[in-house]
């Protein structure tokens, strides 16, 4: 009899979505995803990266381009702030 293994999907845990997070945010600016690997506090598995970035870009915090990725999202209060000082949006 032959068994059959089936794959389950990792889930990146909290900690390292958030470590990804602060990593894009202090860059300030695009960075290559193989500059990203190097640059976060500890090693992630590519494949458990590229799904939070999938996630990231899919909630609206960054955007991945041919250049890399770059850091998009901007807090409720930074844009009360901003529309205060007569920014139009």
């Amino acid at each position: 009899m032959r068994q059959i293994q089936a794959q389950t999907m990792h889930s990146p845990t909290l900690d390292t979505v958030l470590m990804v997070e602060h990593t894009l945010q202090d860059a300030k600016g695009v960075i290559k995803i193989a500059v990203l690997k190097r640059r976060l506090p500890r090693k992630v598995m590519h494949q458990t990266l590229m799904r939070i970035l999938d996630y990231l870009q899919e909630s609206g915090k960054i955007l991945i381009t041919t250049k890399g990725v770059v850091w998009t999202y901007t807090p409720r209060d930074m844009m009360e702030r901003l529309k205060k000082r007569g920014l139009e949006l």
